[in-house]
């Protein structure tokens, strides 16, 4: 029975007015991108491109460590 690795990646989700979408981004990735009407879709949307770019980077021999410090932060900021 093969078992199946885990790894955790952080997670950008930030909601778009404009486009009234979801988009995420992938710090530990290249802040790959992607997007989703709801914000359900947006996850899911963003575990297939992580998969996609993890396959890619297994074919192409590429080195992929999700540890990366992320932290988000307020700012106020005059203006």
């Amino acid at each position: 029975m093969e078992v199946e690795e885990l790894m955790d990646f952080k997670v950008v989700l930030e909601f778009d007015k404009d486009e009234d979408c979801w988009v995420t981004y992938v710090p530990a990735l290249g802040n790959i991108s992607t997007w989703g009407k709801t914000r359900e879709d947006a996850i899911k949307n963003t575990e297939e491109a992580i998969i996609g770019y993890l396959e890619a980077a297994g074919k192409e021999g590429l080195p992929v460590s999700p540890e990366k410090l992320i932290e988000i932060t307020e700012m106020k900021v005059s203006i």
